[in-house]
């Protein structure tokens, strides 16, 4: 019994490696085809360290100079601080008039703002230590309170 599995084992590697091979016809001349990969590298943005690189500065904790309150953002947890934040933003955009003068007002409490189409967003984004933190404001046409938010991601283990 055992004789006839290994002769028919090697009967199977036999037919699998032996007889004749044949090759693939590339339709441009032979060459490899160009990889999609390298001219179309997607739409994912930048990490927060390469994005920070553009001068922003944390913002106080308490009420800055364009009178947001950032509160004790350093040593808040993001769970409760983000919707805190947000709160905040809907209660101080809520008039039309307000969110008029957003852009004016965000870039003078520290938000760095850029025109999307059909939105205007408004961010804070800072490395400290090994983590990134990211205030962000959206005002999207059609919405008539701002997304608003707080997050928090840190790289590595704690030491």
């Amino acid at each position: 019994m055992r004789f006839a599995a290994m002769a028919g084992l090697c009967l199977w590697l036999a037919a699998c490696s032996g007889g004749p091979t044949r090759s693939i016809e590339i339709g441009n001349g032979g060459a490899a085809p160009a990889s999609p990969f390298a001219a179309n590298h997607g739409q994912a943005p930048a990490p927060p360290a390469m994005r920070a690189a553009a001068g922003q500065t944390a913002p106080p904790e308490g009420t800055g100079a364009g009178g947001i309150d950032f509160g004790r953002w350093r040593s808040a947890d993001p769970a409760v601080y983000g919707p805190a934040f947000a709160a905040q933003m809907a209660a101080r955009y809520a008039t039309a008039e307000r969110r008029a003068e957003a852009r004016a007002d965000l870039e003078a409490n520290g938000f760095a703002c850029r025109d999307l189409p059909g939105a205007l967003e408004c961010r804070i984004e800072i490395m400290e230590q090994s983590c990134a933190k990211d205030w962000y404001v959206a005002f999207e046409t059609g919405r008539e309170t701002p997304r608003a938010g707080f997050d928090v991601m840190c790289l590595g283990a704690a030491e």
